[in-house]
C-alpha cells in the first residue's frame, strides 16, 4: 500500500481504496490512538463535518465508529464549510477536527481533511504517525469496553456558531445597498452562506443551493462560473460570489461579468490592508502559479510578493514561519491569518465587500488596478521524474527563453506531485510568443523522458 496523505489530506473515489468505510474506520482508530495519552484526565474529543456528497453518510459513520471504539467522544456537525470545522475545532476545545470533503472534485470522489486542536491542518510528522498506525501496525489489536467507549453527539448549533464567526470577521459591518448572487456549488455552504450575507443586510439571489448528494460542483461553483456570470448580468447585481464544494475558496464575478480571480482578490485586500497599516511586512504570500501581474502590482504600491510551493498548506507554512498575515492562491484560496487558520471563501468575500463599501467603488474598478500577464499552462507526460537539469538541452533552453523575456516574463517548470507529468508555466507580454516557448520546452523534455 502506498502513502495515504497527499498535499491536502486523503482523497480518492468514494468506496474505492483508500476512500472506503474500512479505511475510514481505521483512520478514526488511528486518530484516537495518536491522541491517547496526550489528553490528560479526559477522553479525546473530535468534531466531524462533511460536505453534501452522498458518500459522506457512509464515511462519516465509519470514521465515527473507529473513534468511538478507541474511547474518543465525537461531535457530528453535518454539512458545513471546511473552515467552519477548523474554527469549531478550536472554539469547542476539540483535540482534532475532521472534514469529509473532496473540495472542488466531482461527487464520486471524497476525502478526509484533519485539523489539530488549534484549527491548523496536520503537520507532516503527525500525518506520518497516523499513517503508520493505519498501514504498518495492528490498530485492531486493542479492545476496550464499558464506560471506556466513546459517545457521539449531534451538534445542531455548529452552523450557527460558524455564521456568527464569519460575520464577526468584518465586525458585523452592514452590507445594505449591495445586490449579490451567491453560487453555493450545491455544496457545504448551502445552509450557511446565504444567512451570512442576508443577516448583514445584503440583497441576495442564491443559485445551486439544492444539493442531492450527486450534484456538488456539477457545472457550478468556483470552477464553472458561466451560470453565475449570466445571473449577475440578468439580475444587474453588484457582485457574484462562486464558492467551491467545501467553501474554502471563491471566485468573484464583477458587475460587468468579468472574473476577479484569487490573485486580484489578494491584491485588492492587500492594498486596503496596507493603507490601514495592517498588512504585516507589506507583503503577501502566494504560489509560483500566481500571476506575474500580482508581483508587479504589489511592487507598484511599495509592497512585495513572497512565493511558496504550490498548495495552500505550503502558503500557510510560509505565513506562519515568517509572520505574514495574508496569502493564498489564484484558484481563490485566500488565508486571513488574523481571522482564520485556513482558506475561507465566505470570509474572503465579506472582506472584499467591506473594501467595496468603504471605498464606494465598483468591483470592476477595484479589479482593474491589477493587470494580468498572459499565461500558458501545459503539461508533458513523462516516464520518469529525472532531474530536469540533467535533460540534454533543458538548461540552455530555459536560459534562452528567460533572456528573451527579461523582467517582463517568467518561466516555472516542475513535476506534478500527483501524477507522471511535468508542468510548464510561462508568462509574458505576448500570448503567441509564450505559447511557442512552452512548446519548445515541452519538446526538449518529451525527447528525453516523454511517456
Amino acid at each position: 500500500m502506498g502513502k495515504l496523505f497527499g498535499t491536502d489530506g486523503i482523497r480518492g473515489m468514494a468506496n474505492v481504496y483508500p476512500m472506503t468505510p474500512e479505511l475510514a474506520m481505521k483512520v478514526g482508530k488511528a486518530v484516537a490512538k495518536v491522541l491517547s495519552g496526550k489528553v490528560p484526565g479526559r477522553k479525546p474529543k473530535v468534531v466531524i463535518g462533511k460536505d453534501t456528497r452522498l458518500s459522506g453518510y457512509m464515511l462519516e459513520y465509519a470514521l465515527a465508529s473507529g473513534l468511538l471504539s478507541m474511547g474518543a467522544n465525537v461531535l457530528l456537525i453535518g454539512p458545513i464549510p471546511t473552515p467552519g470545522i477548523a474554527h469549531l475545532t478550536k472554539s469547542m476545545n476539540c483535540d482534532f477536527g475532521i472534514m469529509l470533503t473532496a473540495s472542488h472534485n466531482a461527487a464520486h470522489d471524497n476525502g478526509i481533511k484533519i485539523f489539530t486542536h488549534d484549527g491548523f491542518k496536520l503537520p507532516d510528522e503527525m500525518e506520518n504517525e497516523i499513517e503508520d498506525w493505519i498501514l504498518n501496525k495492528d490498530i485492531n489489536s486493542e479492545h476496550i469496553s464499558g464506560d471506556a467507549l466513546g459517545k457521539a453527539y449531534k451538534v445542531e448549533e455548529g452552523k450557527g456558531r460558524y455564521i456568527e464567526f464569519a460575520k464577526a470577521s468584518i465586525n458585523y459591518e452592514r452590507l445594505e445597498g449591495l445586490k449579490l448572487v451567491i453560487d453555493c456549488a450545491n455544496g457545504a455552504a448551502y445552509a450557511s452562506a446565504p444567512y451570512v450575507f442576508v443577516e448583514l443586510g445584503a440583497t441576495i439571489k442564491v443559485i445551486n443551493s439544492r444539493p442531492n448528494g450527486l450534484n456538488i460542483n456539477d457545472n457550478c461553483g468556483a470552477l464553472h462560473v458561466e451560470q453565475l456570470r449570466e445571473k449577475v448580468l440578468s439580475e444587474k447585481a453588484d457582485v457574484g460570489i462562486a464558492l467551491d464544494g467545501d467553501a474554502d475558496r471563491l471566485i468573484v464575478i464583477d458587475e460587468t461579468g468579468a472574473i476577479v480571480d484569487g490573485d486580484k482578490v489578494m491584491f485588492i485586500l492587500a492594498k486596503y490592508l496596507m493603507s490601514k497599516g495592517k498588512l504585516k511586512k507589506n507583503s503577501i504570500v502566494a504560489t509560483h502559479y500566481s500571476n506575474l501581474g500580482l508581483a508587479k502590482a504589489m511592487e507598484s504600491i511599495g509592497g512585495s510578493l513572497v512565493r511558496a510551493d504550490c498548495g495552500d498548506r505550503y502558503v500557510l507554512e510560509e505565513m506562519r514561519k515568517n509572520d505574514y498575515n495574508l496569502g493564498g492562491e489564484k484558484s481563490g484560496h485566500v488565508i486571513f491569518l488574523d481571522h482564520v487558520t485556513t482558506g475561507d471563501g465566505i470570509i474572503t468575500a465579506l472582506n472584499l465587500l467591506s473594501v467595496m463599501k468603504s471605498s464606494s467603488r465598483k468591483m470592476s474598478e477595484l479589479g482593474s488596478e491589477m493587470k494580468l500577464y498572459p499565461q500558458v499552462l501545459s503539461g508533458v507526460k513523462v516516464k520518469e521524474k529525472k532531474d530536469l537539469n540533467l535533460i540534454p538541452g533543458y538548461s540552455d533552453k530555459i536560459k534562452e527563453i528567460e533572456d528573451k523575456l527579461g523582467s517582463s516574463g517568467r518561466v516555472y517548470v516542475r513535476y506534478s506531485g500527483t501524477g507522471a507529468k511535468c508542468r510548464i508555466m510561462i508568462e509574458g507580454p505576448d500570448q503567441a510568443q509564450i505559447e511557442e516557448f512552452a512548446k519548445e520546452i515541452a519538446n526538449v523534455i518529451e525527447k528525453d523522458i516523454g511517456a
